[in-house]
């Protein structure tokens, strides 16, 4: 038995329970979004594998997302980050460097693998329903490559290297780059190892490098 003159325990103190906002809301559905139309494609997913899978009704969905479209949309456009890390100031480095930085060859493994299959849910949504280009050309790619466009246009006017189409210039840098990294064959078979996949992208980025007569 505890003696008189002991203090009872206080009673513990519940702290308020975290409220989950709507945008932390909107960045979890986005998330799960992606890992379902990756996996089941555009026209395979809907929003109530979505919303089950993100463990909120679906009218909450709704309520922060008005339509499927509208989703996939929000998904290209938080992911088009892992494409290419731009806007960036100018750097003290060489272009090739900065383009490596760009194409953020020195991400972690299990991010990689998270952009491989958003380029692959990209290419093959555009392919496959031509209503989803305009979301593609806001949101994804055709955003990227402009940026990219406007990047190499400000090095060139820093006399940092000589490119006569900055556009055209980013679309070859980007075909050789994605396309080394989602090759026709599949990117196992092309890359058993991924330091060979590396190796082949830098190669690339210094071949570019050199041919635009980078500083």
């Amino acid at each position: 038995m505890k003696a008189i003159d002991e203090p009872a325990e206080e009673p513990r103190r519940r702290g308020r329970p975290k409220v989950s906002t709507d945008e932390d809301k909107r960045v979890q559905i986005v998330e799960v979004a992606r890992r379902v139309f990756v996996k089941y494609g555009y026209a395979g997913s809907t929003t109530a594998v979505v919303a089950s899978e993100a463990g909120v009704s679906k009218q909450t969905l709704y309520r922060l997302f008005e339509s499927k479209e509208e989703l996939f949309a929000a998904v290209v456009a938080a992911y088009r980050r892992l494409m290419l890390d731009l806007p960036r100031p100018a750097e003290d480095c060489s272009i090739a460097e900065s383009l490596e930085r760009i194409f953020m060859l020195d991400m972690d493994e299990d991010r990689d693998a998270d952009r491989a299959g958003f380029l692959q849910l990209v290419f093959r949504e555009a392919a496959q329903f031509p209503e989803l280009v305009d979301i593609l050309q806001r949101e994804g790619m055709l955003a990227s490559r402009q940026e990219l466009a406007d990047w190499l246009s400000d090095r060139r006017a820093e006399g940092r290297l000589t490119l006569d189409d900055p556009l055209s210039g980013a679309r070859m840098l980007m075909d050789m780059i994605f396309g080394g990294m989602g090759p026709p064959e599949g990117r196992a078979q092309a890359w058993p190892e991924r330091a060979a996949l590396l190796a082949h992208l830098r190669r690339s980025i210094a071949i570019f490098a050199a041919g635009i007569g980078a500083a």
